[in-house]
């Protein structure tokens, strides 16, 4: 399960638990429909006929976590290139504009192959290629008509036209009119049937300025990114999702092209629609376009796992910025049998102004702005972290936050959780489950999602069962299990003065 949603207050929650019934197991077999088609695609569509509208969600079996080595940040260029448009969109003439493009990507190869070289580097030759490459960028760019596929979304009624890349997996989603399903089934497929280089080193120069902005210019993001790549140091969550700055330097459109032949196949694909859509209209118009992407297999999946941690292990920042404390634990991935355990301890822990670590260090003791621990970080597909974390108050330190903490996780160890906890963690999984179902999109990204995880959407049901079957011995036999020291990695940020910092980065 994923991590819970946001809080719902109590009486409000009740209110939600009325039309429960309506979403239940037996009421959804009766909406939602499967099929493989041929070449391998899963498509699931459940007919929700409140609103002439339908959302859906195209999942990828492949996140960062897939990024080939030397290549980080592989998986989310190619997510910003499916917007790119076709052979058909987003080109005034693909038969001219295609050689531009071969022409981009040969000049490119030779100015990288100069570049990367570690001895006998020529730099007026560097100069020379690396002005072939961006003529050739201007030529081909002539052909280009921007952001033509968002904007045909768009005029024909499409909302939500977005997309995003985490480290498990990669999702596309949008909703349009019920009178366009068929438009939605050509614009979809043809983006993946047809994938285009077009503009990738503009693209790729956007997502560095993103590196930038979100990491290199951020105390947190660059605590977060050092504090992952030593909680792993084996497992690929170690590497950052939107990449190192020198592999996004490097890779070409060309590599792009490679990563979606591999992953890009019908087989690692689901494809789910929610609405007011008649399974029996719309799986023919779904079969007739989809079925044009060639079929493959699916990618055979290899990734190094997580040796056990021994020691404590510490990442201390040092900038001019406000104090940061994190602390993270090692978990196994979200098929354990104990998942909905460390969703009970999230809860009780984190959720409201009535969690545990609100009362104790914001509301009572008065030390931090905010305060939480929460699962599935960096992602869940993989064994990962179950985290705590705290924003200290002006005048307030990252030790006083870390042992009220630490004590909040000890009690946790040491005392049952009251019957109220528990009995709230299960009212509120419950009402959360049937917010995420309350809308086109949140149903659709749920489908996919058990689909894709466990084979069976199903699961999304399945899961309460686990949750309703958590006792207080659980979450006091896993509190005792995980937050142990030599399983924990800490990260702060230190604040330090502005010209101490100053020398301090001199030294350096």
């Amino acid at each position: 399960m994923k991590r819970l949603r946001a809080l719902f207050a109590f009486l409000f929650t009740l209110t939600l638990l009325v039309p429960a019934q309506a979403q239940d197991l037996a009421a959804f077999e009766k909406r939602v429909t499967v099929r493989k088609l041929a070449n391998g695609l899963t498509v699931i569509i459940c007919r929700r006929p409140e609103a002439p509208v339908f959302s859906f969600t195209t999942l990828v079996d492949a996140g960062s976590v897939q990024d080939p080595r030397g290549k980080t940040g592989l998986a989310h260029m190619m997510e910003h290139m499916a917007f790119k448009g076709t052979h058909k969109i987003g080109t005034t003439d693909f038969s001219a504009e295609q050689p531009a493009l071969e022409r981009v990507e040969k000049t490119y190869a030779a100015y990288d192959s100069e570049r990367q070289k570690v001895f006998g580097r020529d730099p007026k030759k560097l100069a020379q290629l690396e002005k072939e490459w961006r003529d050739a960028i201007a030529q081909a760019d002539k052909y280009v008509i921007k952001n033509e596929f968002g904007e045909i979304v768009e005029r024909e009624g499409g909302v939500g036209l977005n997309a995003s890349t985490g480290y498990d997996e990669t999702d596309y989603i949008y909703s349009m009119p019920a009178n366009r399903t068929e438009l939605w089934a050509y614009l979809e497929s043809e983006r993946f049937l047809h994938p285009v280089r077009r503009e990738f080193y503009k693209e790729r120069d956007v997502v560095i300025e993103e590196r930038r902005m979100r990491t290199e210019s951020s105390p947190i993001g660059r605590m977060v990114e050092q504090f992952l790549g030593t909680a792993f140091d084996a497992s690929p969550y170690h590497r950052p999702g939107i990449g190192y700055l020198s592999d996004l330097q490097h890779f070409s459109a060309n590599d792009a092209i490679e990563f979606f032949k591999t992953y890009y196949v019908p087989s690692n694909m689901i494809v789910s629609v929610a609405g007011d859509v008649d399974p029996d209209r719309i799986m023919p118009i779904i079969e007739r376009y989809f079925s044009r992407i060639p079929s493959g297999p699916k990618p055979l999946e290899y990734v190094t796992r997580q040796p056990p941690q021994n020691s404590e292990r510490v990442v201390n920042i040092k900038d001019p910025a406000q104090p940061f404390y994190i602390e993270g634990y090692h978990r196994p991935d979200y098929r354990d049998p104990d998942d909905a355990v460390y969703d009970a301890i999230s809860d009780v822990m984190s959720n409201g102004r009535t969690s545990r670590l609100f009362r104790s260090l914001v509301r009572d003791k008065k030390i931090a702005a905010f305060a939480a621990g929460f699962s599935g970080f960096p992602g869940t597909k993989y064994p990962h972290l179950f985290a705590f974390y705290a924003v200290p108050l002006p005048n307030r330190s990252n030790q006083e936050v870390q042992s009220a903490i630490r004590a909040e996780i000890e009690r946790l160890k040491t005392q049952d959780v009251s019957d109220d906890e528990l009995k709230m963690f299960k009212t509120r999984a419950r009402a959360s489950l049937i917010r995420s179902l309350d809308s086109n999109p949140g149903l659709a990204g749920a489908l996919a999602t058990m689909q894709m995880r466990y084979g069976d959407w199903r699961e999304l049901f399945r899961q309460l069962d686990r949750i309703e079957k958590v006792t207080k011995a659980d979450i006091r036999r896993v509190a005792n299990k995980t937050f142990v020291e030599n399983n924990r990695t800490v990260g702060v940020i230190e604040t330090m003065k502005p010209a101490a910092a100053s020398k301090g980065a001199q030294a350096q």
